[in-house]
């Protein structure tokens, strides 16, 4: 039988801190996603870079 796809084990926290940013836009309780080089928001498809232009 296949695993369950949206069961997922995600490393959120470090050191007793949450790792990613919260959306701006969404606010409190919503997460940006960090890639290679920026963060986004799945929800709002806000967008961080990481490197200044």
């Amino acid at each position: 039988m296949p695993k369950h796809k949206l069961l997922q084990h995600w490393k959120m926290y470090k050191e007793g801190k949450h790792k990613n940013r919260t959306c701006p836009r969404c606010g409190a309780g919503t997460w940006m996603a960090e890639h290679k080089d920026r963060f986004t928001c799945g929800k709002c498809r806000y967008s961080e870079s990481k490197k200044p232009i």
